[in-house]
């Protein structure tokens, strides 16, 4: 029964079933009697299929929540287990907004030095794709925005209060100041973070009230591209403090703080909302903890 939950899983997820079935590594035909098989054991039709995927029927909605239950509950019980007999051990899969990352490999760092035996994927992400991810089982936690939108019930831990900071190649006449306004920023060749990422929606909004239109000539997914096109010449971003340090690091930029605007937004480490956790989950919610203190 997990293994064909699993299955469905899988199909709701991907919408197709030949890529559920290689998200899976099995082979389409054992997909699709997988499927045909815990349907006749629920007594119910829970895809709609033709030749092709056809989405789920009301049934096969409610059996999702069910489904997505069923085998959190079944892998916090392999975990718990696992960990009576072996400690600590396994993978963490931790899905990161790309402006946290350098918070993410503190924390996977402090975790693994106490233990060992946990290895770690860590992914960017957008804020919205980490909260279908949690929800949709593909991965264990994350590190998100926790007051700018909606989260669900989840257990969060905040990490910290992200400040900005302008990028500028030195010697730039934005860089010979303690502090800029927003307001500076009018006029300037911008390179921001893609529209789909919550930072450049939070940026956006801060550039609109300080008067300036928020347009980027540059938009990537990455940071590292930002930074990138900085020292490509002619280019400014805008950065959390913690990143653009990081990122900055050697090269010939100038960080300069970025003063009004309000308060900064919260970031933290977040988890589905489960009591108890899994011990491995546990441990990770508590390092975050011990981390920020």
């Amino acid at each position: 029964m997990i293994d064909k939950l699993e299955m469905f899983l899988a199909v709701a997820k991907e919408g197709h079933f030949g890529r559920a079935a290689q998200s899976l590594g099995v082979t389409q035909p054992t997909l699709s009697a997988g499927i045909k098989q815990l349907e006749e054991q629920l007594g119910v039709l829970l895809i709609f299929r033709g030749s092709r995927y056809g989405g789920l029927t009301p049934e096969g909605q409610a059996a999702l929540v069910w489904a997505r239950r069923i085998v959190g509950d079944t892998r916090q019980l392999r975990d718990e287990m696992r960990a009576v007999r072996h400690g600590l051990s396994g993978r963490l899969r931790i899905a990161v907004v790309p402006t946290a990352l350098t918070w993410a490999a503190r924390l996977a760092a402090r975790y693994g030095a106490k233990h060992p035996n946990v290895g770690f994927t860590i992914l960017s992400r957008s804020s919205v794709e980490i909260l279908q991810m949690i929800e949709d089982l593909e991965v264990d936690a994350g590190i998100s925005y926790l007051d700018n939108e909606p989260l669900g019930k989840v257990s969060s831990v905040p990490l910290y209060d992200e400040r900005y900071t302008l990028v500028t190649p030195e010697g730039h006449p934005l860089a010979a100041g303690r502090a800029v306004a927003w307001s500076a920023l009018e006029g300037q060749r911008l390179c921001l973070l893609s529209p789909d990422m919550q930072n450049r929606r939070i940026i956006n909004r801060r550039l609109a009230e300080a008067g300036v239109n928020p347009t980027a000539t540059v938009e990537s997914n990455s940071t590292v591209v930002l930074v990138s096109q900085v020292l490509a010449g002619g280019w400014l971003t805008i950065l959390p403090q913690d990143i653009a340090w990081f990122l900055a690091q050697g090269k010939p930029l100038s960080l300069v703080p970025l003063e009004g605007g309000g308060p900064g937004h919260a970031v933290g480490l977040i988890a589905p909302w489960r009591e108890p956790h899994t011990p491995v989950l546990e441990a990770l919610l508590t390092e975050a903890r011990r981390m920020v203190r």
